[in-house]
């Protein structure tokens, strides 16, 4: 069963329950999924489903920040519900480790000389764990990695 029969699935399923938030989440997935499959033209593989779900992931946390500051817990709460719907579609992320020994493995390979090698870097190392890693943190590790 592919990603997109998966969240069908589970739609079906918070209907015939009553979980209307789930429902309410699965749909507006749905939504984004059927508009990406619209501007590209053609039905989403599972990696492309996860790009999407990803960024639905990011625009939620960014979300989130913007009601901490103003102090709306409510609806903080609601996003942090809605991306841990999200997320239980989203492959295990790799841990801490495995990220910083991708890292390494792509310094050993590339042999950045500054800053202006990052573009590199992080070309392989998405090609490699784009789809398993947070790319933001690993972006932000290998910053400090070719400054330090």
């Amino acid at each position: 069963m592919n990603l997109m029969e998966q969240i069908a699935s589970d739609m079906k399923d918070a209907l015939k329950s009553g979980d209307k938030f789930q429902l309410s989440v699965l749909r507006m997935l749905k939504s984004a999924l059927q508009l990406e499959g619209i501007s590209l033209k053609k039905e989403l593989n599972d990696n492309e489903i996860i790009t999407v779900i990803k960024r639905n992931v990011k625009q939620r946390k960014d979300s989130m920040e913007e009601y901490q500051k103003y102090n709306k817990t409510e609806e903080v709460e609601k996003l942090q519900k809605e991306i841990e719907v999200l997320k239980s579609y989203l492959p295990q992320e790799l841990s801490e480790e495995k990220i910083d020994q991708k890292i390494e493995e792509a310094f050993t390979e590339i042999k950045p000389e500054s800053m202006k090698d990052m573009g590199r870097i992080m070309k392989l190392l998405t090609e490699e764990i784009g789809s398993v890693a947070d790319m933001g943190e690993v972006s932000k590790k290998v910053k400090m990695r070719l400054n330090g």
